[in-house]
């Protein structure tokens, strides 16, 4: 499993646990080597010693019905922020709007067990969430854009994010139902996208998540 490792499991003791104590296990979902060997991945206690097919296959039974879409047309950085960060929120699907590479250090090992889809461009996209009966609402502080902090935002949603700088294509603002701005009150121009990206999925786990199913 070495090869394997991700920037979470470099320092193994910092966090995780030891081999498992007591009989073994008989229920499929445990992984018989992290047993042996001790769990010292980047997931709950509750997932501790599963198997990874057994965690992506618990968190599909309760995922929710919100996407995430960023464009990555400059190759943004912040994508592996925002997979993270859905992981967190047990996003459906993170959708990758242009170049298929990314770098999935922020991403802390997380897109092991989250969804993600490419797509080559907006239209594309566009395309499959009619298809998938998803409302698009664009995330972009641009003039005539709705608060977000007063937004009530559609259930079966698609929350789409432009990249660090241009922010959302024009393409992508044209396809949405509405474009949802951040408030601030500093003096930068903008917030970071990977935290825009998380101060928007939380919104909606605040509008349309039942909380009491929070770890």
């Amino acid at each position: 499993m070495d090869s394997l490792k991700g920037p979470t499991e470099w320092h193994e003791g910092r966090h995780g646990v030891g081999p498992w104590q007591g009989p073994t296990p008989d229920d499929p979902r445990y992984d018989p080597e992290l047993l042996a060997e001790g769990d010292r991945r980047n997931v709950v206690d509750a997932y501790r010693y599963w198997r990874r097919e057994a965690i992506i296959a618990d968190i599909d039974a309760r995922r929710h019905p919100l996407h995430i879409a960023i464009e990555n047309f400059e190759n943004d950085a912040n994508i592996g922020t925002v997979v993270r960060t859905a992981n967190a929120f047990a996003v459906d699907t993170v959708h990758i709007v242009g170049r298929r590479r990314w770098n999935r250090r922020g991403a802390m090992v997380t897109d092991r067990y989250q969804h993600l889809m490419h797509h080559p461009d907006v239209h594309s996209l566009l395309v499959w969430a009619i298809r998938n009966d998803l409302t698009v609402v664009a995330i972009d502080n641009t003039p005539g854009s709705v608060p977000l902090e007063t937004a009530e935002l559609p259930r079966e949603c698609l929350l789409l994010f432009g990249q660090e700088g241009p922010g959302v294509s024009e393409e992508a603002q044209e396809g949405a139902l509405m474009t949802c701005s951040i408030a601030q009150f500093g003096s930068t121009r903008s917030i970071n996208a990977g935290v825009a990206a998380g101060i928007a999925m939380h919104a909606w786990i605040r509008q349309h998540a039942d909380l009491g199913a929070s770890w």
